[in-house]
């Protein structure tokens, strides 16, 4: 629990770190991944803010070691609380009231979730078959760039109101899931007794490459995301689709089962139904004034 809640503070603040760094640049395309990184690692808020998210990965390790998948994503969305403070505090970011209901039904719906676990029932699986994981993630991988794609090329239309992100958090969100099964595949390996043992056995698993694979076109794609977006609704939108992600799927790639008493096997649903109904249901464009993007200034030869 304690690492948990670790995670949700180095999550958040590094998701604010980035974005406030992000701010102060050019406009940023993906592109372009090239001027993207070099613009980035010039920054040491962003350095920061990366930081904060590399501790907050650590912390999910040890998390995924000790909870079941669903009781863990449960924990991670109550983050968003944090997320939100944060960004109206350091970013000047407002919410609509209609956001506020959003998020106050998504943390509701989460918290259905966690009512639903037991600690006397559920178990913390250690494996799952590597065919299975790979057909569960390697269409969703496929969903998420072919979505970013098609958010990408609506901005571009001259006549477009301005967007809230909900596309691009979806899409993010999707490879962050991905990301989120792979860490709890890598966590099992931390269980092995020989070190040796466990890098040869990690190595010839795929949760390494699907990491590498999500880190690169995560980084890229969040980054202008994050630009162009409120970080107070990208980061939700992207957390609950991440969390319900990794509590559905996972749960079932790792073999970790629902619960059998009615109460809580209805929680567990009505939850994720829930959720799932306030994300396709929240605003698809924006109408909160956010920070403009820094551009350089032209003067006459």
């Amino acid at each position: 629990m304690a690492a948990a809640l670790l995670a949700n503070v180095l999550y958040s603040t590094g998701f604010v770190l980035e974005k406030r760094a992000l701010a102060a640049m050019p406009e940023v395309d993906i592109r372009r991944p090239a001027r993207l990184l070099r613009l980035v690692l010039g920054s040491p808020l962003w350095i920061g803010g990366s930081l904060s998210l590399a501790a907050g990965f650590g912390a999910q390790l040890a998390v995924y070691r000790t909870l079941p998948i669903a009781a863990a994503q449960g924990i991670f969305v109550s983050g968003l609380v944090l997320l939100v403070l944060l960004s109206s505090r350091l970013l000047g970011e407002e919410t609509t009231g209609r956001e506020r209901y959003a998020l106050g039904a998504i943390l509701a719906a989460l918290l259905m979730v966690v009512l639903s676990l037991s600690e006397d029932s559920d178990t913390v699986s250690r494996s799952a078959p590597a065919p299975l994981i790979l057909t569960v993630c390697l269409p969703t991988l496929a969903m998420g760039i072919w979505l970013y794609g098609a958010a990408e090329r609506r901005s571009r239309h001259r006549h477009r109101m301005p967007t809230t992100g909900v596309e691009y958090g979806v899409a993010v969100g999707l490879l962050y899931g991905v990301s989120s099964l792979a860490i709890k595949g890598v966590s099992s390996y931390l269980t092995t007794s020989g070190p040796v043992g466990a890098v040869v056995g990690l190595l010839r698993s795929p949760y390494p490459y699907l990491l590498l694979f999500t880190g690169a076109f995560g980084l890229v794609m969040s980054q202008a995301a994050l630009q162009r977006c409120r970080a107070s609704l990208i980061v939700p939108v992207c957390t609950t689709v991440t969390c319900l992600f990794t509590a559905v799927l996972g749960t079932l790639a790792f073999g970790e089962a629902l619960p059998h008493e009615p109460v809580r096997l209805a929680l567990r649903l009505a939850g994720t139904a829930l959720a799932v109904s306030v994300l396709l249901a929240m605003p698809k464009h924006d109408t909160a004034p956010q920070p403009p993007i820094a551009t350089k200034e032209l003067t006459p030869p």
